[in-house]
């Protein structure tokens, strides 16, 4: 029997990179629970949050759809956005669910677990917070932008998030799951958007902060226009210890395969290129480094490969099942 059967993971993070990761962490035996931001504020989410005052489901959704185990054409289905000129236009059809749910229900984390069941999810899905929360960046300048959406449009360097209501509570069933961690995944995402706005609900910060379980870092392949802007890969991890007030990830996982020039070139309009890989500063923060091939590239974007990262990670559990925590840097 494997060591890592059934040991129990949990993944932090939102937008597009979390649910990449999860569609191949699912393929192996462990108990899986995804924390979920719910501080987007913009599209159908942001609608359905002002319309009908719950959090926005949109993160949670394409969570939910990436942990399924159901036909394609149900996914499928779930995930469809209207294109109609009419009120129904950018909304996807999953997040109109969730919301119905919600005013059935009373409740937006039990909508989720009907949805989970209904979807047949793999794992657990928990939500940051059973309400919405606002998401706040105070710029280099002193300034203030408020809006998970507007952030990244502000055209100032962040020099720190924080949440409104500062008092947000978590779900217990997250607390536990955290507890009784083996393996703590952060990331990848958008740091100051989609990653810190669950560590700033403030329990779940420092829950993981002081939990046994390992905490790896998945680095973004590429820097972000407007939240990190010229960041090296220490330079993300320095940012998530600040926001902590402690260091907490043991280990980093970064990219080592050259972007094809031409992907360059296309991302250099959104300001965007390869995080760059300091070793140094990174051993100086007392991180184990893995270094690996992990880019996929489809249709000319470039996202983290799915199976790839899954297997890294899984090997991670592995030998920290057999080895404890304390693994050798290199």
């Amino acid at each position: 029997m494997n060591p890592a059967s059934d040991k129990k993971v949990v993944v932090i993070g939102g937008g597009t990179g979390l649910p990449v990761l999860l569609r191949g962490l699912k393929k192996y035996p462990i108990d899986l629970s995804a924390i979920v931001t719910v501080a987007d504020d913009g599209g159908s989410s942001g609608r359905l949050r002002n319309d009908l005052s719950i959090p926005p489901p949109g993160d949670i959704r394409n969570v939910l759809a990436a942990l399924s185990e159901v036909e394609p054409l149900i996914e499928q289905l779930f995930q469809h956005r209207f294109t109609t000129s009419n009120e129904l236009c950018g909304h996807s059809l999953g997040n109109l669910m969730i919301a119905a749910l919600t005013s059935i229900k009373g409740d937006f984390v039990r909508a989720v677990q009907e949805m989970s069941r209904v979807l047949n999810v793999r794992g657990k899905v928990l939500p940051a917070a059973n309400e919405s929360v606002v998401l706040h960046a105070v710029m280099d300048d002193g300034t203030i932008v408020s809006g998970e959406s507007k952030i990244p449009y502000s055209g100032k360097r962040i020099r720190r998030v924080f949440l409104t209501p500062d008092n947000v509570a978590p779900l217990p069933e997250t607390i536990t799951a955290i507890r009784e961690a083996d393996l703590i995944v952060v990331g990848p995402g958008s740091l100051y958007t989609s990653i810190l706005p669950n560590l700033l609900v403030s329990e779940i910060g420092r829950e993981v902060s002081r939990a046994k379980a390992h905490k790896v870092y998945i680095c973004n392949l590429m820097t972000q226009a407007g939240e990190t802007l010229d960041y090296t890969a220490s330079d993300h991890v320095k940012a998530i210890h600040r926001h902590l007030n402690q260091p907490c990830i043991d280990t980093i996982l970064v990219n080592k395969t050259p972007i094809p020039e031409e992907i360059q070139k296309r991302y250099e309009k959104e300001l965007a290129k390869p995080v760059i890989f300091d070793p140094d500063e990174l051993r100086a923060l007392g991180l184990n480094i893995l270094y690996e091939e992990i880019v996929s590239v489809k249709d000319g974007i470039i996202r983290h490969d799915t199976d790839r990262v899954a297997q890294i990670l899984y090997s991670l559990l592995v030998k920290i099942t057999e080895n404890g925590s304390e693994l050798s840097r290199r």
